[in-house]
């Protein structure tokens, strides 16, 4: 069984930074993605970033060249560090992981496990 925690949000003004945190017990990181997805207010859940267990990534066109997500296999735990954030990152981040994971995507339904989120609040 695979439990997800994050942390690390918070408020932050325009353009500071932040690092949020998925620790994954229970992850083996075989053929396993971790992505990050976000969520604002009155709207849809959207992929931000995903790794897979050999470190490939990819990268949503609006956090491109901003964020960064990498992972710790000794721990698990996959990070999410976001740079020169704007007030449209402001969201409710979660991380959530795919078994037997052969392509990166943001398909919701391909993913096993989801956490419980973290508030990230961006200020202009």
């Amino acid at each position: 069984q695979v439990h997800l925690v994050e942390s690390g949000g918070g408020s932050v003004q325009a353009g500071g930074s932040l690092r949020l945190s998925c620790a994954a017990s229970g992850a083996t990181r075989r053929r396993e993605c971790i992505s990050w997805f976000r969520q604002a207010p009155g709207k849809e859940r959207d992929g931000v970033a995903v790794i897979g267990s050999g470190g490939n990534t990819y990268y949503a066109a609006s956090v491109k060249g901003r964020f960064t997500i990498s992972q710790d296999d000794a721990k698990p735990t996959v990070f999410l560090q976001m740079n020169s954030l704007k007030p449209e990152d402001t969201a409710m981040y979660y991380c959530a992981l795919q078994q037997r994971c052969y392509i990166l995507s943001f398909n919701h339904s391909a993913y096993d496990y989801w956490g419980q989120g973290t508030q990230v609040t961006v200020s202009s």
